[in-house]
């Protein structure tokens, strides 16, 4: 078995202190990305990164993880990054809407496309979608192993046919895929720029010809390494599934050598501990978030509010809908998975008097507040209108 570069190490072939061929192309295509999208962290960079140039060496994997881009709102830069991502893959086949019939049918095992999914909310996002397209689904779950082939029956004669399902797969969505696909997923929860963020506008005409050259340097440094990379077993910091699914992004990154090495670990301890636990639901996101910044300013925009003062203004709030979310209105529990996705948690306050309880800080709320739910410009009254 080749020996692995360790994250301080040059890539084989490259002289101390160069770097290699491959970790160049990688500090490139990384660049790239960041140009165009707002990612948000620095490990969801490098695990995009990573994933990208190992769609050009799927020959060598045994698992072909997911690539789920997901967020709680439009407007989070999914489909901007899966635009990137497209013109940098290996053998891209995209879709907004596709049968599993026709995905299986253009998979191949000797060298297998990659299937990118736009708007993939719309396939699973209700419970009638989800049911309707669970033949895809069941496809993208088998897909993720090799030699997990669909068996169709073909011809007049009706011959069982054995189609491959083994291909690596990118979808981009509002709100959590099926937790059978987040499972088998490297999971990019995108979120709304800030104000202040900005990035370069995206033209196809003007910015392909740069990420396809990317694409075909990716290419020319990773297929000579089939078979090394495929020999290859690398230390892992996660186990299990998740193992299964970043394996080929940390031995793409062994191969690249210099700083990669340690941060695609770095990424993948990071990245498993945030999904560990998670809850799938995503509905009243947003809702939740404005309503809560409107019982902050009703009570004066205090540092913090207790837990129960929270939720007994949400569930008696005119028009909201917390009131009937349970037997008994929302409860802190629910409340705290619904806040979840933005990172937003209860902890422990001092409030007037000396007491202590659980509750939430306003500045806990501020980043989210901003991204999407921002306050609205008052406009001016007619007196300053006339000045």
């Amino acid at each position: 078995m080749p020996s692995l570069p360790s994250a301080d190490a040059p890539a084989s072939g490259a002289t101390p202190g160069a770097l290699s061929e491959g970790a160049r192309v990688l500090t490139e295509l990384r660049a790239r990305i960041k140009r165009f999208v707002v990612m948000p962290s620095e490990e969801a960079l490098t695990a995009v990164t990573l994933w990208v140039a190992a769609t050009h060496l799927q020959p060598a994997w045994q698992h072909a993880p997911r690539l789920a881009v997901v967020g709680p709102a439009k407007r989070c830069g999914k489909s901007r990054l899966l635009d990137v991502v497209t013109e940098t893959v290996h053998a891209p086949l995209i879709t907004v809407n596709a049968s599993a019939a026709a995905i299986f049918r253009s998979i191949t095992d000797e060298d297998p496309p990659t299937f990118l999914v736009d708007e993939a909310d719309t396939l699973f996002g209700t419970a009638k979608a989800a049911e309707r397209n669970e033949d895809l689904r069941g496809l993208l779950n088998a897909g993720h192993q090799r030699n997990r082939p669909t068996l169709r029956v073909t011809g007049p004669e009706h011959t069982p046919v054995a189609f491959p399902t083994f291909a690596m797969a990118a979808l981009a969505g509002i709100g959590d895929l099926p937790d059978t696909i987040m499972d088998r997923s490297v999971v990019i929860r995108m979120r709304r720029r800030a104000p202040g963020e900005s990035v370069a506008a995206f033209r196809t005409g003007r910015d392909t010809p740069a990420l396809h050259a990317l694409r075909d340097r990716l290419a020319a440094w990773l297929r000579p390494l089939c078979a090394q990379a495929e020999d290859m077993e690398p230390d892992m910091p996660v186990e299990d599934r998740a193992a299964d699914t970043w394996e080929p992004l940390v031995i793409i990154a062994d191969l690249g050598g210099g700083e990669w090495p340690a941060l695609a670990r770095t990424a993948c301890r990071a990245m498993t501990a945030h999904e560990t636990g998670r809850d799938a639901d995503t509905g009243l996101r947003t809702r939740i978030l404005a309503d809560i910044r409107e019982v902050f300013a009703t009570e004066g925009d205090p540092p913090a509010l207790r837990t129960s003062r929270l939720i007994d203004q949400l569930n008696t709030a005119p028009e909201a809908p917390w009131a009937e979310h349970g037997p008994t209105g929302i409860t802190p529990r629910r409340l705290g998975l619904l806040l979840e996705d933005y990172g937003i948690r209860p902890g422990n306050h001092r409030f007037p008097g000396g007491t202590q309880a659980k509750g939430y800080a306003r500045t806990q709320f501020l980043d989210a507040w901003a991204r999407y739910c921002p306050a609205p410009v008052p406009e001016p009254d007619q007196a300053t209108a006339s000045a």
